[in-house]
């Protein structure tokens, strides 16, 4: 059987002024940009555990409007499996009704369906909730046997990251990209109340075995021989004795690489010289607020977050020395976050002398429990606006501020912080790092 493997790709903002902004700001959503051009791993990973007697065809939609348009709905398949975001999960379910009344079975998967399985039922002929992994090999053998059943999987179900298969890279044409995907691990201790990563599809943290890591990486570059390697986990560095065992068999591989993790690796500097030597060239961390009271609470088991808020700068310090630049995230529009968030937040950037930032607005995925807060205290303004669910667009009422003072400054902090003056502020600041960072290591970055 020939199986079509759709990821629905592209960013999506609704509010027209800040996309239009977007375009003329260095910086300015460029994480959102990666994010969206970067290839479903998930679906490469499902690819990896076909039997032989199936091929696959993998294939990004960025805008279903204009591949309608363009009357290019792709391919003659026995089967497609439809991966989405939640902004962009209206369009999925559109082309699962249009592959439908072609006669071909849908399966839908993702963050968003195993959240809301019930609600994307009417637009496939199967739902994957969780871990695809799982239960694949099952929907497979039904769709041969023409019985497929309505739900697959379950988030109570936890896949064992030593059956890992070997994602099908092959698939991919290589000049898309400016960067691949590998996964260390799933999942992160610190439960962040707004967090839709793995999370949500795995109740614990668990790490993937360092030879099979290995063997992605290798894959890579057997077709790409220079990459640029993005770790697609929640929280890299949880397992430290992992990492130093790891980190000596990538210096050998010679590549740039990045990762997302939290500010405990900067009290690891033996690490971070590793890190530097074995070619990663930036951390994204989330910081969230420049204000330590709106901290309280953000992070749902340990209240973690707020304990570190005065070891940030220290933290920023500490790491870009080894020559790794920080991209620190923020959040605007927590509760505890007033209008005077905005001023202090650009200054709050330039005393930590980061080199990125991204900036965001809260917003509340289902399945998250800030959703199922805001959505008990009814603060959510527009129920199933799916399509509002971008990161920089507003669909919850702000504790602290009105909707209009949370977007007019949030325009206002954007222009500021991307603008081409504080931008190469930031650039000529961290080039003072890299520089300073011979004196810790080979200053090698592959």
């Amino acid at each position: 059987m020939k199986i079509g493997l759709i990821a629905m790709s592209g960013i999506r903002v609704c509010d027209a002024e800040l996309l239009e902004m977007g375009l003329t700001l260095p910086g300015f959503v460029e994480r959102s940009k990666v994010i969206a051009s970067l290839p479903s791993l998930g679906l490469l990973t499902l690819a990896g555990m076909l039997p032989n007697h199936h091929t696959a065809e993998y294939i990004e939609i960025r805008d279903l409007n204009e591949t309608k348009k363009n009357d290019d709905i792709p391919g003659d398949f026995d089967m497609v499996a439809i991966s989405s975001y939640s902004a962009q999960i209206n369009e999925a379910y559109e082309l699962g009704d249009i592959y439908r009344a072609r006669g071909v079975p849908v399966v839908l998967g993702g963050l968003h369906v195993s959240t809301v399985p019930e609600e994307a039922k009417p637009h496939c002929d199967a739902v994957v909730v969780g871990e695809g992994e799982s239960s694949w090999l099952e929907l497979l053998s039904d769709l041969e046997k023409n019985r497929l059943k309505p739900i697959y999987g379950s988030l109570d179900e936890e896949f064992d990251l030593s059956d890992a298969p070997m994602p099908s890279f092959e698939l991919l044409d290589i000049d898309k990209y400016n960067r691949l995907t590998v996964q260390t691990s799933r999942g992160c201790p610190r439960r962040c109340e707004f967090c839709a990563s793995s999370i949500l599809i795995t109740a614990k943290y668990k790490q993937k075995p360092a030879d099979k890591v290995l063997a992605e990486i290798d894959r890579i570059r057997d077709i790409w021989p220079r990459p640029f390697i993005e770790f697609a986990d929640d929280n890299t560095f949880v397992n430290f004795s992992y990492w130093r065992d790891l980190l000596p068999k990538l210096i050998s591989r010679k590549f740039r690489w990045f990762t997302e993790t939290d500010i405990s690796i900067a009290r690891h500097p033996k690490l971070l010289r590793q890190l530097r030597a074995a070619g990663c060239v930036q951390l994204l961390i989330g910081f969230e607020s420049p204000i330590q009271s709106a901290l309280d609470g953000l992070e749902t088991r340990s209240n973690w977050k707020i304990k570190q808020w005065s070891e940030y700068k220290k933290a920023v310090t500490t790491i870009q020395s080894f020559g790794i630049s920080v991209n620190g995230c923020f959040i605007l529009g927590l509760d505890g976050q007033r209008p005077d968030v905005f001023n202090r937040l650009f200054e709050y950037v330039d005393d930590l002398k980061l080199h990125e930032v991204q900036i965001t607005i809260q917003t509340a995925f289902p399945g998250t429990p800030l959703y199922n807060r805001l959505h008990a205290e009814q603060r959510i303004t527009e129920q199933k606006a799916w399509h509002k669910l971008t990161l920089f667009d507003i669909n919850y009422a702000p504790s602290d501020m009105t909707a209009i003072e949370l977007k007019t400054g949030f325009h206002q902090l954007a222009e500021q912080i991307y603008s081409d003056d504080f931008t190469s502020l930031r650039r000529e600041r961290f080039k003072g790092f890299l520089k300073n960072s011979l004196r810790k290591t080979d200053g090698r970055i592959f």
